[in-house]
């Protein structure tokens, strides 16, 4: 054992695992054996096989209360909560006093919506040892999941007071006071996403970070940080950045290259993944509007600022053949599965069959699935959805785009199209709360959750308005004809 800690010691944890395999052949039932076996499997991102060893470790010695620590957290990483919050719940009852303990579960209840429990035991670590800063941020997080931002920020503050370099925490207080509409305290907190790695994948670059000055005659890198929708909400910064006299190059992902060619103040676009060329400083794009001191009140949005080719806009058209006397309504029901918060933003296509079935009225699916499973009629155009320059000019021939929170409900937004977006509670951000409307995107109605998981009221009052729209209109144009015919 000793010469595998040595190699894991000296970052070669493949190495580490051959050693304790070699050993397991003469010692097979020894649990300390498996357990380091399953740690070396771990760094060497083999969490599959390493969750294998946890449990066989665990097996030869019931009591390892490092085992089911490790292996609860590695279950947390892949998303397997409840697995994770059983082994973190074994590890507590092995060692109550352990605050720390109490926080690991604390954090993988709040990952499973648990929120009320997640709290409690968060609370309970911070009556074991009231000085543990991670404890405070885990009472913020869950509050803050709660919807209790206030509270939240207060929590979090009491984290930052004991560690101030304690990023999530940081990081929390920024999301409570954007969601509350405090984006000047917001901006600067935000920042402190760059040190979370297990959230954000960090980018390493020579060059400096931009800090907002003139860049009269050097040469920007922009990249796209999150997630598609991120990267078409802050695009807008482009041209701003361009004005303050520097040379702008974009690095972004394929399926948003086409979308953004030819944009506002972009010198040239780079693909995610292609050699960079030279240039002197580098930025984010989420980190844009705090640079440029946004408020609710100066947030640039010349609607739009994204458009769709106009051939590509005649193709589709050619290709929908869209009647004058029907909406078409685009529906966008889920998100990327991998995002943290799909569980909490997607909704099940099933549960819209309110929605379907109104006259005058033919739905486009807006997400590369396969619509087979339709509670109603609705065209299916996975096969050509290739790209986000593809999709803005389906949305162009739209009437209506219906979505949850994703990039094509920001793409339809920055297109200056109607979108009625389905917001859980509590919303990211950007959404703010309570109002209907978005200062980001002015053609936005936001539809929200009164109670968390309540998708069903929020489809009822989307029927609803969906059906008095369209009967007033037509009552209208009724009124209009009628008036013609006069």
């Amino acid at each position: 054992m000793q010469l595998a800690a040595e190699r894991l010691a000296a970052k070669r944890p493949l190495e580490a695992a051959d050693i304790c395999r070699q050993s397991l052949t003469r010692f097979p039932d020894d649990a300390k054996l498996h357990y380091l076996l399953a740690f070396a499997l771990a760094e060497a991102q083999q969490s599959d096989a390493a969750i294998d060893a946890y449990h066989q470790a665990i097996r030869l010695k019931p009591d390892f209360f490092q085992a089911y620590t490790n292996l609860g957290t590695l279950l947390s990483k892949q998303g397997r909560l409840d697995d994770a919050i059983q082994a973190l719940s074994q590890a507590v009852r092995l060692q109550p006093e352990m605050a720390e303990m109490h926080v690991n579960l604390s954090n993988a209840l709040r990952q499973s919506w648990k929120l009320d429990e997640a709290a409690a035991v968060a609370n309970r670590a911070i009556a074991l040892n009231p000085d543990l800063a991670e404890a405070h941020q885990s009472v913020g997080a869950a509050l803050q999941s709660l919807g209790k931002f206030e509270e939240a920020i207060r929590a979090s503050h009491d984290a930052i007071r004991l560690k101030p370099e304690l990023a999530g925490a940081h990081l929390n207080v920024a999301l409570a006071e954007l969601v509350l509409g405090n984006l000047d305290r917001g901006w600067p907190e935000y920042e402190w996403r760059h040190k979370r790695s297990d959230i954000l994948p960090q980018r390493s670059f020579p060059q400096p970070r931009w800090d907002g000055s003139r860049i009269d005659g050097k040469t920007i890198l922009l990249y796209c940080e999150q997630g598609f929708g991120d990267a078409i909400h802050f695009i807008r910064y482009a041209p701003l950045v361009a004005g303050l006299g520097g040379r702008v190059i974009l690095e972004c992902p394929i399926p948003l290259l086409r979308l953004f060619r030819g944009y506002r103040g972009i010198e040239r676009i780079v693909p995610v993944g292609e050699p960079l060329p030279n240039f002197d400083v580098q930025c984010a794009l989420p980190s844009l509007p705090g640079l440029f001191g946004t408020t609710l009140q100066s947030i640039p949005a010349p609607i739009p600022y994204l458009t769709a080719s106009a051939a590509m806009v005649e193709s589709w058209r050619d290709r929908m053949k869209p009647s004058p006397d029907v909406r078409q309504i685009g529906l966008a029901w889920a998100g990327r599965p991998d995002n943290r918060n799909d569980r909490n933003r997607s909704i099940g296509l099933e549960r819209f069959s309110p929605l379907g079935h109104q006259p005058g009225i033919h739905f486009h699916s807006l997400l590369p699935i396969r619509a087979a499973n339709s509670p109603f009629p609705m065209s299916d155009w996975s096969d050509l959805l290739k790209d986000f320059a593809e999709t803005a000019a389906l949305l162009a021939n739209l009437d209506l785009i219906i979505s949850v929170d994703t990039a094509v409900a920001h793409l339809a937004g920055a297109m200056g199209k109607p979108v009625w977006l389905l917001l859980p509670f509590p919303p990211d951000w950007r959404w703010m709360l309570d109002r209907p409307d978005s200062p980001w995107y002015p053609t936005m109605k936001l539809f929200r959750q009164q109670t968390r998981g309540d998708w069903d009221g929020v489809i009822g009052r989307v029927a609803e308005k969906l059906k008095n729209a369209f009967l007033a209109t037509d009552e209208n144009q009724m009124h209009t004809d009628k008036k013609a015919r006069i």
